[in-house]
Parts: C-alpha cells; sequence; structure tokens
C-alpha cells in the first residue's frame, strides 16, 4: 500500500487465463484465500471479490476489472479502498495493459496492494513495479512460444492438438497421448452426411442440411438452433473428417494422421470436387413429408413439375392436392388428390418387386462378381505399389530441382506440385492400406442394395423423407409424368429396374439352335452352284424331275 494513507476497505481481484485451470485446479479460490488471509494480517476488510474466468492477462476489456473500476468510480470516498491481488501477473501479462489498469484504478483515488511486493512511488518502488510487470509479460510470451513449439511438433507428427472438431472428443492413450477419438452418436450423423454428398445420395448442400436438421442427436448440441449453411460447408471442407492433418498457418502441410477418420481421403476429394462444380441450392421448405413427390412428378400434358398446397374447405379441413400452375397449360390448376396420385405411385413400386427365382439368379450374379473382385485384389495392390514408387520418384526429383532453382515463382510452382504429389500419394497409399482388403462379408455389403432391389416400396413406406427421395433417386432415371385421365405415365428407371423388369416381364427370349432363319434353303438355291447372286438363277427344263429327287434325297440326308 502507499506510505501517504492507509486504506480501511478492501477490494479483491482474481484471475484465470483458461478453462483448463478452472476444472483441474482451485486457481480462484486458492488466490480469494490468500489475499484474504493477507487483507487479515493488514487489518483490512474484505468488501467484496471480482472474477475473471478464462481470460488472458494481456487483454484489458475484461468483465472482473471493469465491474472493478466502475465500482470505484461510483463510490463516494475510493480512496479508502485498496484493491489487491495475489499477484502483478493476475492483474495483466502485458506491459502496456498493466500501465493502463494501474492509471485507471490510481485516478480513481484507490491503492493496489500484493502479497507479493510493496507498491511505492518512489523511483525504486516504480522501477521494481516496472520489472514485475515486464518479467510477467516475458513469461506470458514464453510460456506461449513453447506451447506452439510442441503443439507444431504434435502437428507435424500427425496429432491434433487445438479443440476438438465436432464428432471428435479427446481421449487418454497410452502410446499416443491425447488422440481423437468418435464421439457417437454425431460422429455416425456425420459421416452418413460427407459419404452421401461424396456418392450423390445428397445432390447439393441443402440435402445435408436437412438431414442434418432431422437428426436429433446433432441438433441437440446446438441448443434448438437450426444448421446453418456455413455449418454444412465447415463439416464439408474439414480435412481432419478424412484421417489427415493440415495446418497452412504454420507451414502444415497435408499429412497422414493418427485418428481415425469418418470417410476417406478419396471420398473427401470427390467432396472438394463437388463443391467447385456448385453442388449448392437453397433448401426449399415446400419440400417435405406431407409431399414427398413434389418436384418428381410432372404435368403430363406439359411437361412441368407439379407443385401441391393444401385448400380449405368449408368446414375448414384442409385437403391435400397436387396441381399444375402453368398458365398455358391444359391442366393449369386442375387438382389431383394427393392420395389417388400417390396410390398410384405406390401401386407401380409394389409392381417393381422381381420374382424370387429372379432375385435369387441375381444374387448368384452378384456373388460371382465379388468374387473375381476378390481375386484381383493381388493385381490392384501390385499397380498401387508401383504408383507409390513412382510418385517417390517425382517428388525426389523435384525436390532436387528446388535446391537448384534461383527463381522464387519457380520454388513456388515446384512446392505446389509436390503438394499435390502428396495428396496423390496418400490417396494411394490409404487405398493399399485399406481398399485391398474388403471390410465386410459379401452379405454385410450387399444386403441392403438387394434388399431395394427385391421390394423398393417397403424403403418408401418409411416416415423419413429423406428415404423417400433417395427411392425416386434410385429407381427412376427421369420425373414421372402424370396425366389426369390416364395417370401414370410409362415410368424410365434406372439400368438394375430396367434389367430385372425386362426379364421378369419376358421381353426377351432364348434364341433356337438353328436360329432364327429359316432352316431350309429355297429349293432354287439348292440347285444352284454357281456363285452367290443377287438375282435368282433360271430353272432348267432338261433333267429337271431327276434333279428335284437328287436335291430332296439330300435335303433329307
Amino acid at each position: 500500500m502507499r506510505n501517504d494513507q492507509q486504506a480501511t476497505i478492501a477490494l479483491v481481484y482474481c484471475r484465470i487465463s483458461s478453462e483448463a485451470q478452472a476444472r483441474k485446479g482451485d486457481g480462484l479460490r486458492s488466490q480469494e484465500t490468500r489475499c484474504r488471509e493477507y487483507c487479515s494480517y493488514k487489518g483490512v476488510d474484505v468488501e467484496r471479490v471480482f472474477y475473471d474466468r478464462a481470460i488472458s492477462g494481456k487483454l484489458i476489456d475484461r468483465p472482473g476489472i471493469k465491474e472493478l473500476i466502475q465500482f470505484l468510480k461510483r463510490s463516494k470516498v475510493p480512496q479508502d479502498y485498496v484493491v489487491v491481488f495475489d499477484d502483478i501477473s493476475r492483474l495483466a501479462r502485458d506491459i502496456r495493459a498493466y500501465l493502463d489498469l494501474r492509471d485507471a484504478i490510481f485516478d480513481t483515488g484507490a491503492q493496489m496492494d500484493s502479497p507479493n511486493m510493496d507498491f511505492r512511488q518512489d523511483s525504486d518502488g516504480r522501477y521494481f513495479e516496472g520489472m514485475q510487470a515486464l518479467n510477467a509479460e516475458h513469461a506470458r510470451r514464453k510460456i506461449a512460444e513453447t506451447s506452439k513449439n510442441r503443439m507444431w511438433a504434435r502437428l507435424t507428427g500427425g496429432y491434433w492438438c487445438f479443440a476438438a472438431p465436432l464428432g471428435y472428443k479427446f481421449e487418454k492413450h497410452p502410446s499416443h497421448g491425447n488422440l481423437l477419438v468418435r464421439n457417437e452418436p454425431i460422429a455416425s450423423i456425420i459421416q452418413v452426411a460427407l459419404e452421401g454428398f461424396a456418392t450423390g445420395r445428397f445432390e447439393t448442400q441443402a440435402e445435408v442440411k436437412r438431414y442434418l436438421e432431422s437428426e436429433p442427436d446433432f441438433v441437440g448440441w446446438k441448443k434448438g438452433r437450426t444448421v446453418r449453411y456455413e455449418d454444412v460447408v465447415r463439416l464439408l471442407t474439414r480435412h481432419i473428417y478424412s484421417g489427415t492433418i493440415e495446418y497452412p498457418a504454420w507451414n502444415i502441410s497435408l499429412r497422414k494422421g493418427h485418428h481415425e477418420g469418418l470417410i476417406s481421403l478419396e471420398n473427401f476429394e470427390r467432396i472438394q470436387q463437388r463443391i467447385k462444380e456448385g453442388a449448392r441450392v437453397p433448401a426449399r421448405k415446400d419440400i417435405n413429408a406431407e409431399f414427398p413427390l413434389r418436384g418428381f412428378i410432372t404435368c403430363g400434358d406439359c411437361n412441368n413439375p407439379m407443385t401441391s398446397c393444401f385448400s380449405k374447405s368449408k368446414t375448414g379441413t384442409k385437403h391435400p392436392y397436387y396441381m399444375c400452375f402453368t398458365k398455358t397449360c391444359d391442366s393449369y390448376r386442375k387438382s389431383i388428390k394427393r392420395d389417388a396420385l400417390e396410390g398410384e405411385f405406390e401401386t407401380l413400386l409394389k409392381q417393381m418387386k422381381p420374382s424370387g427365382t429372379l432375385f435369387n439368379y441375381l444374387r448368384i450374379i452378384f456373388k460371382r462378381e465379388w468374387e473375381l473382385r476378390l481375386a484381383s485384389l493381388n493385381d490392384l495392390k501390385k499397380t498401387l505399389r508401383r504408383d507409390i514408387l513412382k510418385l517417390d520418384k517425382q517428388i525426389d526429383n523435384l525436390m532436387d530441382k528446388i535446391v537448384d532453382a534461383e527463381s522464387n515463382t519457380a520454388i513456388t510452382a515446384y512446392e505446389r506440385r509436390i503438394a499435390r504429389l502428396e495428396k496423390d500419394k496418400l490417396i494411394k497409399a490409404e487405398k493399399l492400406e485399406n481398399g485391398t482388403t474388403p471390410q465386410r462379408t459379401f452379405e454385410e455389403m450387399f444386403e441392403l442394395a438387394l434388399t431395394f432391389l427385391a421390394n423398393p416400396w417397403k424403403l418408401w413406406a418409411s416416415t423419413r423423407l429423406e428415404d423417400k427421395r433417395t427411392v425416386l433417386k434410385l429407381a427412376f432415371d427421369a420425373p414421372l409424368a402424370y396425366c389426369r385421365k390416364q395417370g401414370l405415365r410409362t415410368p424410365k428407371t434406372t439400368i438394375p429396374f430396367n434389367i430385372l423388369g425386362d426379364i421378369n416381364m419376358g421381353k426377351c427370349k432364348m434364341a433356337e439352335r438353328k436360329g432364327f432363319e429359316p432352316s431350309r434353303r429355297f429349293l432354287a438355291y439348292a440347285l444352284s452352284r454357281g456363285a452367290p447372286s443377287t438375282t435368282r438363277p433360271p430353272l432348267r427344263r432338261r433333267g429337271y424331275g431327276k434333279r428335284c429327287r437328287r436335291s430332296r434325297r439330300f435335303i433329307q440326308d
């Protein structure tokens, strides 16, 4: 305290710089206890305690310190107060921040005190006070520098050391330390969204957004907030979900991580390519579970997509309808009952079910193809190893060129080329490690596909809108036209259903052993011994009967 006047009331200030200190330690309480004991030793009563939790000491704009200064400014006798803190580093860890806070407190008329040092106004006191503040700033910078170096080393080794991304959490591993592991069920939800967008199940980012919003476990962590497009883009563009590490801000190039990826690097590159192609449209609110065929059913008269709406009767009951809103169409605003249209569509889906015998043949075909693919895995491994060696040679050649290059432009171009080759190498190495051995058995891999081909109506009967839209994408190759008088037009189904439909409906037959052409040649051609001609050779009268008998015996033999 200053020696010119003795304060009688104390205000205690405590600060910790991270949430980890609050969870693992008891920093705030220990600081408060030490300050209270010091005030009791000095004979000063503590009126109030101010806290700042998880705030850096280099900042001035802190809730606790601002509240303390405002309290002193509103006080009628601020000269009776003294601000007590455990150490000068608790007040600030930056020399400029410390000097500004010191002046702000002294300008109110209050005093400052600490168990670690005596605040005096003479030259020696100000010198030692400034040195303590400089030491606090140096310690902060040294800690930050050491932490950054350690984090850089962890990133270089393939370990993520920042906050765990959505879908992951940190767990202690005996060999790897803090390691990212899947945080279920959010990890599985994100995995379905990423793989669905990579394979085309979700054609746009709007469909990914709708899928994430339909999962209660995913939306729950957002406390009822809707999923934004920024959230979708962040999920689709983070390398960490592919099991790799990249941090350009610290010159950390793309490398294999030690955590388990939610998708493969190859699928991640497919996602980036689809984003570049512009696979993003705004989410339409009118596509919902009440009208699942909206946007897929077209008008049979004008071939434009039908819209849908509810019509309210005189009794107040709402009735769902599909209709065409093209003004030049003959069916303009002619209502079609939803139950009638969707009933015909469900009947169509039920008719697309193949027979049991045909389905067994299809399973046998898939099984044989599966066995052929397994037999070719050894050749695939050899090809991947050869490609990896080739990429290594190309990278070595480019490294030699960088050493000999004198132009910064050339060096930058070589570095970009090396980065692309390294990415290709990671993709091939991932295929060699995971893609050359089946992760599941044949029954597990094809059970869902075969079940869908056996009866697509079962998936359509689901209450999820995503399942219904999936049926439309997998079963039909083009939108389905509907005529008010004739009903549904002939659908254009996808290749699997085309094959099954043709075989099931008897559109093909086995060729006979002798072919479709006539089994007997014309008599004149049989008798003629000349070269084939487009004109029929003339018949001779002389010896005609004898030759005919001879030709008949020849044909019968």
